[in-house]
């Protein structure tokens, strides 16, 4: 089961806790000296910013695969990175990414340093609502032999917020590439705790041996596999890229929501639990896609009438970026998450980016 870290940052006594929390995520992720020492300035420059400029906030230390990896390629997991608060937002984030920029007191390290040393790193900016920063580093992949990535138009982030601090979350989400498919899935483990997240990481470890398989049928294969657990919600969403088409099919309370240019609509799944209920009929829903359309998976630790904000109609931002803003704009301080909450986004990528 996948370990996740919620470290909430109120005084400098929590910025030490980030590091240390990032340690072990690089030690599970198998990352050497070089990589963990790259993760835990990172971290320990989004907390310190959370302090300095927010008066506080979160971070989420997450495993997550190597985006869209191939069935059998999946390799070594990547550390993810997410800086969340409510805080004033930044005046002139073009100024506060340039490499080496730093305010007295801090590291010395800026975000542009921390941009520069990630792999991946975006950040998103609103006066009065508050900044997410999100970080992902992994282990070199440029050793000969490895596989290079394939270039994809397509991109898929997400977030996973355990409830109450826990050290496991019931929720997992994943997103698989095979052939000329993009399947994205988000499964919600009965209830709280280890034998929750047994559930939705069995459902994850079954996308990877049938990713070739279409979201109902998928679904079927997934109710065999977690007969000996709890059980899951699952929602299973598969794009064939070369059809244009979204095929979507779920079971039990994940949520989904589609846009496609500025209209919203919801993909709605049938009652029931994978591996103990599971409904009689699974039928598909089937719609067009098109480059202007994002699609958004969310666990029921999200309340069902969330607002879109205004970055889901964003471009550029990374999917998880997106992931997180939503959870962040859906809650306040006051008004934590109330389950293990995961958003998982699938978007296209921008034309003058790469995958």
């Amino acid at each position: 089961m996948p370990r996740v870290w919620e470290v909430p940052v109120h005084d400098s006594t929590r910025v030490r806790d980030v590091r240390v929390a990032t340690e072990e995520a690089a030690a599970r992720a198998g990352l050497d000296e070089d990589r963990t020492a790259r993760a835990t300035l990172v971290a320990t420059e989004l907390a310190t910013n959370l302090l300095k400029h927010a008066d506080g906030g979160r971070i989420l230390l997450d495993l997550v695969d190597f985006p869209l990896t191939a069935p059998g390629h999946e390799g070594s997991p990547v550390v993810q990175i997410v800086a969340v608060d409510h805080g004033p937002g930044m005046r002139d984030v073009v100024t506060a990414l340039r490499d080496g920029y730093s305010t007295t007191g801090s590291l010395g390290a800026g975000l542009g340093t921390c941009r520069r040393v990630a792999d991946d790193f975006d950040l998103h900016s609103v006066q009065g609502r508050g900044t997410i920063a999100m970080a992902r580093i992994g282990a070199r992949r440029d050793r000969s032999g490895e596989q290079r990535p394939v270039r994809l138009p397509v991109r898929v982030g997400g977030v996973n917020i355990p409830f109450s601090g826990a050290d496991y979350s019931g929720d997992a989400w994943a997103g698989i590439r095979s052939d000329h498919h993009v399947t994205l899935m988000l499964a919600d483990g009965l209830g709280h705790g280890p034998e929750a997240a047994r559930a939705s990481s069995a459902a994850v470890e079954e996308l990877r041996r049938s990713a070739d398989l279409p979201p109902a049928e998928l679904l079927r294969r997934l109710d065999g596999a977690l007969r000996d657990t709890r059980g899951a919600a699952v929602a299973v969403a598969q794009l064939d890229l070369a059809a244009g088409q979204l095929r979507f099919a779920g079971v039990g309370n994940i949520g989904a929501r589609l846009r496609c240019g500025d209209t919203w609509r919801p993909l709605l799944s049938r009652p029931g639990i994978v591996g103990a209920h599971r409904s009689a009929r699974l039928p598909e829903h089937q719609v067009g896609w098109e480059d202007d359309c994002l699609l958004v998976l969310h666990s029921d630790g999200l309340p069902s009438r969330w607002s879109p904000p205004p970055a889901a109609h964003s471009p550029c931002l990374d999917p998880a970026v997106v992931a997180a803003v939503i959870v962040r704009d859906a809650s306040s301080p006051a008004r934590p998450v109330r389950d293990d909450t995961a958003v998982a986004v699938l978007c296209p990528v921008p034309p003058d980016r790469t995958s």
